[in-house]
């Protein structure tokens, strides 16, 4: 008996997640001057949002760096659940997680980068987000497909 196939989702899905990862990493890995061309944008919010009203800089950028993680790792919880339906959502969490982990404990080798716990909470906040995301929407799929199907029926 052949296998199942997988589906059209989940290989773009995993086709998605080669460049993700490499661009992530060109983000977490490169020295903190050149990877801060394209992360200095929550910087410029930070500013913006201190000059403009009144919040400490230090403060400020603190809270758009965290964001700025949140966001980074919600397309990876995404993909992730995506390319792999069928494992638990716990799975998906602990591997972003674990990966997380992994590029901090790296970051330690990198005399330009410094790693931090609050980038792992973040990151695995972020992975959350994108997979509990994408389950929300498969439910109000299949929840759409069941009403449209009895209404049909009926």
């Amino acid at each position: 008996m052949p296998a199942p196939r997988t589906p059209t989702v989940a290989l773009l899905a995993r086709t998605l997640l080669v460049p993700y990862v490499i661009g992530v990493a060109l983000i977490v890995w490169l020295p903190a001057s050149i990877a801060g061309r394209v992360t200095g944008l929550a910087f410029r919010l930070a500013r913006f949002v201190s000059e403009n009203f009144g919040i400490s800089l230090s403060t400020s950028y603190t809270v758009f760096e965290f964001l700025a993680n949140i966001a980074l790792f919600v397309p990876f919880g995404l993909l992730l659940a995506a390319a792999w339906p069928r494992r638990s959502p716990w799975l998906i969490i602990l591997i972003g997680y674990a990966t997380s982990a992994t590029i901090e404990l790296v970051q330690t080798l990198l005399p330009s980068r410094v790693p931090a716990l609050s980038d792992v909470v973040a990151n695995t906040l972020g992975t959350v987000i994108g997979c509990l995301a994408l389950h929300a929407v498969l439910r109000m799929s299949h929840a759409g497909r069941r009403l449209r199907a009895s209404t049909v029926d009926a």
